[in-house]
């Protein structure tokens, strides 16, 4: 069983995907809806709260963990991995920064997260570890998690706010862009629509069930 853990709604776009490429995959999802954001809080606030979720998975029958939530994944994978070791842990961001490293023609990424994404580095980190010649711009976007749980998937409000975080990363000329947020999917529409068609979406939930549906997992 695939135990799959994010702060909320979001993560379900990485259970979408898994249900369209393994659509035999048995999935228990978590959604820590009631501590949600976690964009906001301390690194070690998140790794407590990742220790918990993984725990609660394990404890009713997931083999292998996806952790659905690039906040969690950028500040608690290697807490998880060290707490449990024997268990397959499979995180978001490594995929995506993969993924990006292919398709950029220009060598100009973009990624869009939470604060504490963005403050991390982890995409930059990643994304030269892979392509030391690549430029990496990274913009948070604090309110879109909260609008996306709220469901204001195409208020105005959101559009405006989307544009202004947009707008710094669309002057760099990027040609890829990371939605490094799993909630960001649900909007990614807009998202194209505001950063241009020429763009490249960089769906870490799609990234993350490619490397998945790629390896061998227990039932």
């Amino acid at each position: 069983m695939i135990g799959i853990f994010d702060s909320g709604l979001g993560g379900l776009t990485v259970v979408k995907e898994i249900f369209r490429v393994m659509p035999d995959a048995p999935i228990l999802y978590l959604g820590d809806l009631a501590r949600m954001p976690y964009g906001t809080k301390s690194k070690e606030t998140i790794c407590k709260y990742a220790e918990e979720n993984t725990r609660f998975l394990l404890d009713h029958g997931a083999k292998i963990i996806v952790i659905a939530c690039n906040t969690a994944s950028s500040l608690a994978y290697d807490h998880l991995r060290a707490k449990f070791p024997d268990t397959p842990i499979l995180e978001v961001v490594s995929p995506a920064a993969r993924k990006a490293t292919e398709l950029t023609k220009n060598n100009k990424i973009g990624v869009i997260g939470t604060r504490a994404t963005i403050s991390s580095k982890i995409y930059e980190k990643k994304i030269m570890e892979l392509k030391s010649d690549a430029h990496v711009f990274g913009a948070s976007a604090p309110l879109l998690v909260s609008l996306i749980e709220e469901g204001w998937l195409d208020k105005t409000e959101t559009k405006m706010i989307l544009k202004k975080y947009l707008h710094p990363l669309k002057k760099e000329q990027i040609d890829t862009l990371i939605l490094g947020c799993t909630h960001f999917p649900l909007i990614k529409g807009l998202i194209q629509h505001r950063i241009g068609k020429r763009v490249n979406l960089i769906d870490s939930a799609e990234a993350v069930v490619e490397d998945l549906a790629s390896k061998s997992y227990p039932d």
